[in-house]
Order: structure tokens, then sequence, then C-alpha cells
């Protein structure tokens, strides 16, 4: 079992109340989210913004289960983090990633409070802010290795997913905005607005799997959000066929070269052993 400082040890500490302290922050913040406190939920805040029929971008009510997961598993991630690491390296790791893990659940709070108080703009600099936040994450676990199936699920695996959720969600976050604002396109139509935003969802999706080695948890989040967008704005309203044909068309991209990665991965690695 790998052993601290004293100093080393006092920090450890320090660092896991912050996280478990954050996470409490994260569900309280979750729960006025959903109006659990007698409050205005999200999806009503800031004259309904942010509802499934606000923007060509807004994703079916059912994409936001993901949140059930990804809650959870941050649970489970603040439960994990509070057992001493058995290696030197995971303990290392732990150290680099409670912090700013931290940070991403307190953001997560206060984006739904800001978006309560009707500050859409601002909300969308906190979105943006937490996004930075997971790629840094993302970018630790890429440099660092999990410790055993556990460390994978609740480390590597909630985080991937978090980050590919939040990824689909800024994206709907501006167009909420915009929309909002009274953006009206500057001649191009919403559509189309709509077909370019959902390629860059889609090619921030294809980097983030070659630069993570086919990450499955952030592809299969990205995919998840991308493929409700094409749900509601193919069986709701406002319809938009181009749109719905996009979002397919990028999660599909994204799960693709996500399993040509990965499985390239897997055979050098193979050939390596």
């Amino acid at each position: 079992m790998a052993q601290g400082t004293p100093h080393d040890t006092s920090h450890d500490r320090l660092r896991q109340i912050v996280v478990t302290v954050s996470f409490v922050v994260c569900v309280i913040g979750s729960m006025i989210g959903v109006g659990v406190f007698g409050g205005t939920s999200v999806n009503a805040a800031a004259g309904g913004a942010l509802d499934t029929d606000a923007t060509l971008l807004a994703p079916a009510s059912a994409a936001f289960s993901v949140w059930t997961v990804v809650y959870v598993g941050l649970a489970g991630y603040t439960l994990l983090q509070w057992f001493p690491a058995p290696t030197a390296q995971a303990q290392a790791r732990q150290r680099r990633l409670r912090l700013p893990v931290a940070g991403t659940m307190l953001l997560n709070a206060a984006w739904i409070l800001v978006v309560q108080a009707g500050l859409l703009w601002v909300s969308v600099l906190v979105i943006a802010a937490l996004l930075t936040l997971l790629v840094r994450v993302f970018l630790i676990l890429l440099r660092t290795s999990p410790h055993g199936w556990l460390d994978r699920v609740l480390v590597d695996g909630v985080l991937g997913i978090y980050l590919g959720w939040v990824c689909v969600a800024t994206a709907a976050n501006i167009a909420a905005a915009l929309t909002s604002a009274g953006f009206d396109g500057a001649g191009l139509a919403a559509d189309w607005w709509a077909v370019g935003v959902l390629a860059v969802v889609g090619v921030i999706g294809v980097v983030l799997a070659v630069r993570g080695n086919g990450p499955v948890a952030v592809a299969l989040a990205i995919a998840w959000g991308l493929s409700w967008i094409a749900v509601e704005r193919w069986d709701g309203t406002p319809y938009s066929a181009p749109t719905a044909a996009a979002a397919l068309a990028a999660a599909v991209a994204v799960l693709g070269v996500t399993a040509v990665v990965r499985v390239r991965a897997v055979a050098r690695a193979g050939t390596s052993a």
C-alpha cells in the first residue's frame, strides 16, 4: 500500500473533504434544478429557454436521464476517493483528480442556480468553464492509468460520461442563449445553423476519440445526447429534418471513429505485450 508523508496525508484528507462537500452541493443543486424544493425546474426557468421545444438543439426530455448515471457515478467516485490508493501511481492519480473533479461539481451546481436566476449568458460562461475543467480531467485520465475495474468504471467511465454529455449540453445552452437574445440567424436559416453546430460537436467527439485512444464512455454520452436531439427534431416541435439527420450523422461518426481507434489501440497493446 502506498504511504505518504504526514504533510501529504493532511493535504489528501483536506482534498477528500472538499470533494465530498462539493458532491453534496452538487446534489442539492440538482434537487433545486428539478424543483424538489418547490422552485422552478430548469426546463421552465428563464422563460422556458432550455425546454425541449425552445431551440433546434434542445434534446428530448428523456436525454436528461443521463444525469442520474452521472450523479450516481459521482457518488461512487466520492466514496472511492476516501479509500487509500494501493500504489504510488494510483495515489498520485487520485491527488491530481480530486480538486478538478470537485470544481466540476461546484460549477454544475452554479449553472443550475444561474439558470434559475434567468441569467442565460452567465450560464453559457459557467458551462464553458465546466467543459474546460472536464477537458482538464480528461487529460489527467489520459496521462495516468486506472487501477482495477472499479477505478476504470467509477473514475474513467463516470467522468467520461460527464464530459461527453456536457459537450452536447454546451451547444444546447449556447443555442438557448442566442435564441432568447433574439438572434435571427444573420440571414442563414436556423436549420443550417443547427447543422453547423452539430458538425462542430461531432468534430469535437472525433478529436476526443482520437486523442483519448477511443474513450467509450465519452463517445456513448455524446451519441446519447445527439440521438435525443434527432428524436426531438423528428418527432417534436420545432420539426427539422436537416437537424435530425445531422445529429444522427454526428452520433454515428463519433461512435464509428471511437470504435476504430479503440480496436487499433487494443491491437497495438496486444502486439507489444
